[in-house]
């Protein structure tokens, strides 16, 4: 059970941070003190030349209309570069600026009135820009120049807003700080994962450290594709971008060894295969990586073609197999496969409708719902280790239980086999010398008038009980059944009956019998009674007055079910779980080996003997027979 708290702790923070993160998501917004830009001009350049006038921007360029929700004009061919002409309107503020939400271009400079405000230059692959400026307070229109050079996409992308510098931080943390709180909070989940790691046992670590693996890694990936990071700290951004890779490369085959601890090795072992490969080629990209990082990015196609073209070819064959593996087991009923279907169909889900638009945006969209599709899935993931802890904790459970009855049932053999021991060796021995007092005992009886007859007839008495005890443990010692007949059941209470109902009325307490007439069981007549007489006999003694003791029987499953029930005073579990230990009695004067003999009895014609009390309530005796046909 304490390993599937853990699981579920660290399922409940992951829904913690889940809801936050909306929150701060819908909360960004709120703020009403800033305006919008609707529209802005631009121009392309052959060349980008930061350091170009705004003068010459006017002169000699040709400005295009560009509506802020439209789709960015296509760069035409041989252009490089590209300007943007931004007329921003009057600003009341006392602290006005200008956000830019997305930004797309590795090189950007922003100016006013040829002063350069704003320059960013990245040489890594990664080109969205989040881009805050204060402006200055004059009263007056600013005109804002922004030059971007970019290979691949360029150019601004969503809201551009002016307003108070404040508000506008505000809104710059919120869009930007989900990211954060996502990876920040999976990475934190992975380390307590790791710490919990040294307390598992050898048999789960794998799928555990694996799980840790693809949290950590899908943490980093979330946390390092935030352009917020970048924007604080863009000097670091080759490691950003690097980590962002190898978390890719570690997150394929921890997820691929995941799932193998799931669901098994495959088909002629094609998901363990496919994890190797996986791992071998992960390691080959982190080479090339290392490669074109000490290079300076002369073998960024080569490295391209591995870690983008052929890995996204290998993604898609992983999710393949996954996909037909899950269904299979899924349709099989299987509850772990349900769970994971269900969370690799929402990340699956994002991921793909996120990629048809991204390709009808003409690429000019920020992939951001993947990782929403790897928390929900992650959560899965998670769900499902927590019922294999929860399964596996089951198991312990019964196992440990089945582990004590085992040695409970072992020393109560041993207790046994002593006293077997004991009786056979000793009973014969002590019973003859007892016979023996005991004639001479009867003699000076009839012969005594005096008052030593009193001390003389308690002496008998007590050579008697000796001699009962002695005969106990000669059954118990020597449990042979004798000879063995078909039993009729009801007829073998009718002569218990007779016995025990002047007793019990004596007691104030009656007996009641219902048995039916085809009820047979195979043993020895004269054992039966005398297991059942011990039976009754205590029932009769724990009315302590007025009371009832009921007498069924039936048949059910191949097997004859007798119960014997009182309203007596009852037992605790403590009494019960001892009954049946030589020695071990109730009663003042108990020997405890009355029931000792009538367990012996019943497991020797293969019956078995089954005890339900309640301390107050009563108590009822099950013992079950094999039934047999009359003959």
């Amino acid at each position: 059970m304490k390993g599937f708290l853990k699981v579920f702790s660290i399922f409940v923070i992951l829904g913690i941070v889940v809801l936050c993160a909306v929150s701060l998501e819908f909360s960004a917004g709120n703020n009403i003190d800033q305006q919008v830009i609707p529209e802005w001009q631009m121009t392309w350049t052959d060349e980008f030349d930061p350091d170009m006038s705004t003068k010459e921007l006017e002169a000699s360029q040709a400005w295009e209309r560009v509506e802020a929700n439209e789709p960015t004009p296509e760069r035409p061919q041989g252009k490089q570069g590209q300007w943007v002409r931004i007329d921003a309107p009057p600003i009341t503020s006392r602290s006005p600026a200008i956000l830019f939400e997305k930004v797309y271009g590795s090189h950007i400079v922003v100016k006013i009135n040829d002063e350069l405000i704003y320059e960013s230059q990245r040489d890594y692959r990664y080109s969205v820009n989040t881009i805050l400026l204060p402006l200055d307070r004059n009263g007056d229109r600013d005109i804002i120049y922004m030059g971007i050079d970019s290979i691949k996409r360029i150019g601004p992308q969503g809201n551009v807003l002016v307003g108070d510098y404040k508000n506008l931080q505000k809104l710059y943390i919120k869009n930007n700080i989900v990211d954060f709180i996502i990876g920040s909070a999976l990475i934190f989940v992975a380390a307590i994962m790791l710490i919990c790691a040294l307390f598992l046992k050898n048999e789960n670590m794998a799928g555990w450290l694996s799980l840790c693996l693809v949290i950590l890694s899908g943490g980093t990936m979330v946390l390092t594709y935030s352009p917020f990071l970048y924007s604080l700290y863009g000097v670091f951004g080759n490691i950003y971008v690097a980590l962002f890779d190898l978390s890719l490369f570690i997150l394929l085959p921890s997820f691929t060894l995941f799932f193998e601890t799931i669901f098994g090795r495959g088909f002629k072992s094609i998901i363990a295969r496919y994890g190797r490969f996986q791992v071998g080629y992960s390691v080959l990209c982190s080479i090339l990586l290392f490669i074109n990082l000490g290079n300076n990015g002369k073998t960024d196609g080569l490295y391209e073609f591995f870690s983008v073209t052929l890995l996204g070819l290998f993604m898609i064959l992983q999710f393949i197999l996954m996909i037909v593996v899950s269904t299979i087991y899924t349709i099989r009923g299987n509850q772990e496969a349900v769970i994971f279907s269900i969370g690799f169909a929402i990340f699956s889900g994002l991921g793909l409708g996120e990629i048809i638009w991204f390709f009808f945006k003409q690429t000019y969209y920020e992939l951001f719902l993947w990782k929403w599709g790897i928390v929900c899935f992650l959560i899965a993931l998670i769900i499902i280790l927590g019922k294999r802890f929860a399964k596996n904790h089951d198991q312990v459970v019964e196992y440990s239980k089945q582990l004590e009855m085992f040695n409970n049932e072992l020393q109560r053999s041993e207790k046994m086999e002593i006293i077997s021991e004991l009786a056979a060796s000793v009973a014969h021995e002590v019973r003859n010398p007892l016979q023996v007092t005991r004639g001479f005992l009867q003699l000076l009886v009839a012969k005594q008038n005096t008052a030593d007859k009193v001390y003389l007839s308690m002496a008998l008495e007590e050579l008697d009980r000796a001699s009962n005890i002695i005969t106990d443990f000669l059954t118990f010692a020597k449990p042979e059944v004798g000879k063995v007949t078909t039993l009729n059941v009801l007829n073998e209470f009718i002569h218990i009956e007779g016995i025990l109902v002047p007793m019990a009325n004596l007691q104030g307490g009656r007996i009641s019998v219902q048995i039916p007439k085809d009820l047979n069981i195979r043993g020895n007549s004269s054992k039966f009674k005398q297991a059942f007489i011990n039976i009754i006999k205590n029932s009769i003694e724990s009315l302590h007055g007025e009371g009832e003791i009921q007498a069924w029987a039936y048949e059910e499953k191949g097997e004859i079910c007798i119960h014997i029930k009182d309203d007596g005073e009852g037992m605790d579990e403590e009494v019960l779980a001892r009954l049946g230990e030589p020695y071990f009695s109730n009663k003042t004067k108990g020997t405890g080996l009355g029931l000792m003999v009538t367990f012996r009895i019943i497991e020797v014609m293969n019956g078995k003997i089954q005890f339900r009390s309640e301390k107050g309530a009563g108590t009822e005796v099950i013992v079950r027979f094999p039934a047999v046909d009359p003959a």
